[in-house]
């Protein structure tokens, strides 16, 4: 059973929620605060983290910002302030899915099982690049599938699941140019909520996190490609 830490200062949403996860074999804690949040999750005992918005003490988004320094646990983020540019600031720093209050708590769980499956290389179409065995090795870039690890210059780099899933699928066809419907239909599964503009971001925190490397080529008007040397078996 997957355990998820909700952290939400809404007393009534945790009990319903929780007793509504088990159906799906998921263990729901709810923790009201961001503290008591951030205390919990570094027990390491949790698979999911579910983040609203707008919270006492920091709002989501610096909570976000404050987990990723620490994890890459999958972190799905709930608001009432569901337009655009909320969606953006959320994948910007580091969150896997994005769900606009009020919600069906079935959506809910489909974005746990989808964020789930590119964590743990299952099936569907989130998963069909890191489905390939054997380790890929590029200049300065290290990437195993079976462990879903990535050593840049010998040094672990930790990634999101969506992060590792569009690394992993420019690295599987190295050199071809994968347009962002490309990179759409591989990464999204059936539920995830992905949209043009979340490509860009993903990317632009991909090349961040792998600095100094210059892995990724952008291709005006054409897409993405892995910009490193594949290194011989």
């Amino acid at each position: 059973m997957h355990r998820v830490l909700l952290i939400d200062d809404d007393e009534q949403l945790g009990p319903p929620l929780a007793t509504y996860f088990q159906r799906f074999e998921l263990a729901l804690t709810h923790a009201l605060r961001p503290s008591e949040g951030l205390a919990r999750l570094r027990s390491g005992l949790f698979d999911v983290a579910i983040l609203d918005v707008m919270l006492p003490e920091m709002d989501g988004f610096e909570l976000c910002r404050t987990i990723r320094k620490e994890s890459d646990i999958p972190i799905v983020m709930l608001t009432a302030r569901g337009d655009v540019m909320d969606r953006v600031v959320g994948l910007e720093l580091g969150a896997d899915a994005y769900l606009p209050k009020p919600f069906e708590p079935r959506e809910l769980v489909a974005h746990i099982q989808t964020v789930l499956r590119r964590r743990n290389g299952g099936n569907g179409p989130a998963a069909n690049a890191s489905a390939v065995p054997g380790v890929l090795a590029f200049d300065g870039l290290t990437i195993d599938p079976a462990r879903r690890s990535v050593l840049r210059q010998g040094e672990a780099v930790e990634l999101t699941g969506t992060e590792f899933e569009l690394l992993h699928l420019l690295a599987s066809d190295s050199g071809r140019v994968f347009s962002r419907d490309d990179i759409l239909n591989q990464l999204r599964g059936h539920e995830a909520e992905l949209y043009t503009r979340a490509v860009d971001i993903v990317v632009s925190r991909l090349r961040k996190k792998l600095e100094p490397l210059d892995c990724i080529k952008t291709l005006r008007n054409a897409g993405y490609s892995l910009a490193l040397r594949k290194l011989a078996p």
